[in-house]
């Protein structure tokens, strides 16, 4: 058997895994197996609006996918793609509040440079802290998780409160702020654009350029490079700072394209989930954008299922799990039970 194939029946085995994995879980909680996949791909193929709701909750997850991809790549474990995402929705929202006279084509770039910026900023920091001093950029990044989750909880109980309103959360925001629909009577926006032209700009960017080979190099041996004159500690930060950038634009997409205001828990674990993301899309590009809206697809099922079946949704995040497990493991368990054969 070639290697190919080997390949190809590794991830069938893994699929089969998780459907078992799934129905035995959905079995012990009391319900119908097949009536909870029906539901499931129901849900995600049913009507236009369930496929335009999978866009809708891809688009984050590639864009901050694609962030922590590029720190991978050079050894930068980034964990705060979720505070990064936080600060460029706050960067967006200070934009669209005080500058509400802006025309749309300057106002959405603006704010996207703003929450790159932002974003970017906040995953630099630890980066010259891992450069320049050697501190963990693992402690670090979760840390600022939990200052920019907290400092938007002040900012929208305070200076970006809207005064007419009684709930923590920032007025509506002018419309020249708003990423226009793309399909009419569903949620669709054009942020989904922004992160497929995300997705080709990173792969020129890591695949073809000077820069990305340099990031790629610190990421594979950080001595070597030392050693031939590129510098680690520059590459490296330089590698942060887009890495949080591209978060903070999925941010500003929360914010431009859905909610059209900021409020408390605008991300539903989106910058952790892109931490699965870029594993499974193997930190590259086209992989990342594949399983974003894999993710995507079994969240928005896993909604179906529970209405449909009345099993809880919180199976998929067992199936994510699993299949994030078993496709890491995937060559180790193949491997073994095709007798070691290499090229899986």
């Amino acid at each position: 058997m070639n290697s190919k194939w080997r390949s190809v029946l590794s991830f069938a085995g893994v699929g089969a895994a998780c459907v078992g994995i799934s129905a035995i879980f959905i079995i012990l909680t009391g319900g119908n197996a097949l009536r909870a996949f029906a539901g499931f791909f129901q849900g995600i193929v049913g009507s236009a609006y369930n496929l335009a709701e999978v866009l809708v909750k891809a688009t984050p997850l590639i864009l901050a996918g694609l962030g922590v991809s590029v720190a991978f790549k050079s050894g930068f474990t980034n964990i705060g793609a979720e505070g990064q995402l936080y600060m460029g929705a706050i960067a967006s929202t200070f934009i669209a509040m005080y500058l509400p006279g802006l025309p749309a084509v300057v106002m959405i770039p603006l704010c996207m440079a703003g929450a790159f910026i932002l974003g970017g900023l906040w995953a630099f920091i630890p980066g010259v802290l891992k450069a320049k001093f050697g501190i963990s950029e693992v402690i670090n990044t979760i840390m600022f998780n939990y200052i920019a989750i907290n400092l938007l909880g002040v900012l929208v109980q305070t200076v970006l409160k809207d005064p007419n309103g009684y709930f923590p959360m920032s007025p509506t925001l002018p419309d020249a702020s708003a990423l226009p629909v793309l399909v009419r009577s569903t949620r669709l926006h054009a942020g989904i654009f922004i992160a497929i032209a995300g997705a080709v700009l990173i792969y020129l960017l890591i695949y073809k350029t000077t820069a990305g080979f340099r990031m790629r190099a610190v990421g594979v041996n950080r001595r070597a490079c030392s050693c031939a004159g590129i510098s680690a500690g520059r590459n490296l930060m330089l590698s942060a700072l887009i890495s949080g950038g591209m978060a903070g634009i999925a941010g500003f997409s929360e914010v431009a394209g859905l909610h059209h205001k900021l409020l408390e828990g605008i991300s539903p674990d989106y910058g952790y989930l892109a931490i699965i993301v870029a594993l499974l899309g193997r930190k590259h590009p086209v992989g990342v954008v594949a399983a974003a809206v894999g993710i995507a697809a079994l969240q928005v099922g896993s909604l179906s299922m529970q209405r449909t079946a009345n099993v809880p949704s919180s199976i998929a995040s067992i199936i994510m799990g699993t299949l994030v497990v078993l496709i890491l493991a995937r060559k180790t368990i193949f491997r073994k039970l095709l007798g070691k054969e290499e090229g899986i």
